[in-house]
């Protein structure tokens, strides 16, 4: 149950991360915002430096694979909410769940037993419920250009392979190695980026945000949590996934309370089969 309660706190953090996340963006740039709120994260890990040391050649070079993926999916997803409206994307992000429960049954071999499926169905019910439109909208999404559309998908893809590396990773390094070696990677590979791309950071705009300092935290936070319950024994990358999904009953608190958003009694409905299928799973 340990393993649970991680990965539930990292749903939590996640949930909480994107609110942070819409905040930083009001003040900087996309590039800015991920090169700078990853430098700080990396920052508060180099004290745990000690315990980094050990990896063998081979487990770094998986780890800075691991690092590119996911430099590549936050360009992509980032890139993709630029363009595209919200609700859309949030019905494209649902793919995540569907990508890493079939890594989790085809590569880890592991089985969905009836109550998981039971869940995995109930979360994707909530989830398409919370994004769907209500008759009469205006249509937002008639003009999507089809690259916005991959960028997405791609962005849930690599994030599930990400996901399943961690899992595979975690059987032969500790969490403080993974975590530590993972954002230097991290770093290095944006500011290779600003470097070849020659983008302009506004670093007296960075360091006053303090919205971009918040994720930072958060996402060290996060991170610990899911790379230690990837390392304990029983934990599945399946109903973890489906664990994951409670950030976005944060969102939909945030968006009552904090954004004023209307139709929270719907949403709220939907958070309920959500965690429905979140307990229906985990049984």
């Amino acid at each position: 149950m340990t393993w649970m309660i991680l990965v539930l706190i990292y749903g939590v953090c996640k949930g909480v991360r994107e609110i942070v996340k819409k905040k930083s963006l009001e003040k900087n740039t996309i590039i800015e915002v991920l090169f700078f709120y990853t430098f700080l994260s990396f920052i508060m890990v180099v004290p745990d430096i000690k315990n980094a040391w050990g990896v063998d050649a081979k487990y770094l070079l998986w780890i800075s694979l691991k690092s590119f993926i996911i430099f590549l999916a936050w360009m992509c997803s980032f890139k993709a909410i630029e363009k595209l409206p919200i609700s859309f994307y949030g019905i494209l992000d649902l793919s995540r769940v569907l990508f890493a429960t079939i890594l989790g049954v085809f590569v880890l071999g592991e089985v969905l037993l009836l109550f998981q499926k039971m869940g995995l169905v109930l979360v994707l019910t909530g989830l398409l419920m919370l994004k769907r439109k209500k008759k009469g909208n205006h249509r937002e999404d008639e003009n999507i250009e089809l690259r916005y559309i991959i960028l997405a998908l791609c962005s849930c893809m690599l994030n599930a392979v990400s996901g399943l590396m961690d899992k595979i990773l975690m059987k032969d390094v500790t969490s403080s190695q993974l975590q530590f070696w993972y954002m230097l990677f991290l770093v290095s590979f944006y500011m290779i980026y600003i470097i070849i791309t020659k983008t302009k950071i506004r670093w007296n705009l960075v360091w006053r945000n303090h919205w971009i300092w918040i994720l930072s935290v958060l996402f060290v936070a996060a991170d610990r949590a899911l790379f230690v319950a990837n390392g304990m024994e029983g934990s599945r990358v399946t109903i973890m996934t489906l664990i994951k999904q409670s950030s976005c009953i944060v969102t939909i608190l945030a968006g009552k309370y904090i954004f004023k958003e209307k139709n929270i009694g719907y949403k709220l409905i939907c958070a309920a089969i959500i965690v429905s299928g979140i307990l229906v799973a985990v049984i």
